[in-house]
């Protein structure tokens, strides 16, 4: 097995990073993954194709970003050509298994509406052309500036004029579907 270059503190060998790197950004991972994919099914096997790509990723990492650059790229590389791979529409409903999770509390309605904000949230997001997606989640994983654009390869100036943008129409496109919303309950 080949080794990557000595960071000291981390392990040196592929099943090591890749561990480690699971730790670390595991979560960050399937919310990436369903940012991506609406469908659970289909979202399995994007994670599961993450992983598996990340892992082997590892065989070439050389230290030149961070762990944490390295791990998005890669996971924003395998969700984009998923994407472009499936070329297919993208619904505006949510699945009872995304719905049954609401707590039964006193205040399951305000977290029944947390719920599918969120939901709505997500399924906007997954109507964004790949490269807007990968900006915007990358934005919503708290990475900064430089990290984004290595990854979506972007210079600093039309990333901040594409994240400005990107939650401009997104904030929008969320209180319009509000509005429309509360008009159809009405």
């Amino acid at each position: 097995m080949e080794e990557t270059k000595s960071i000291p503190g981390r392990p040196t060998n592929q099943d090591g990073l890749y561990e480690d790197a699971v730790d670390q950004y595991g979560p960050a991972l399937e919310r990436l993954a369903r940012a991506y994919e609406a469908d659970p099914e289909k979202r399995r096997d994007l994670s599961q194709d993450i992983h598996l790509q990340l892992w082997r990723s590892f065989l070439r990492y050389d230290s030149r970003c961070s762990v944490r650059t390295w791990v998005y790229r890669v996971a924003h590389h395998v969700a984009v050509s998923y994407v472009v791979r499936e070329r297919r529409g993208y619904s505006n409903l949510i699945s009872l298994e995304e719905l049954d999770a609401v707590p039964d509390r006193a205040d399951a309605q305000f977290d029944a509406n947390q719920r599918m904000d969120l939901n709505r949230l997500s399924a906007l997001i997954q109507k964004l052309k790949p490269l807007d997606r990968q900006v915007i989640v990358s934005y919503l994983e708290d990475l900064d500036a430089a990290s984004i654009g290595e990854i979506t390869g972007l210079s600093p100036a039309n990333l901040a004029v594409s994240i400005h943008r990107i939650k401009n129409i997104l904030a929008r496109r969320f209180h319009e579907g509000r509005a429309e919303g509360a008009n159809d309950a009405g």
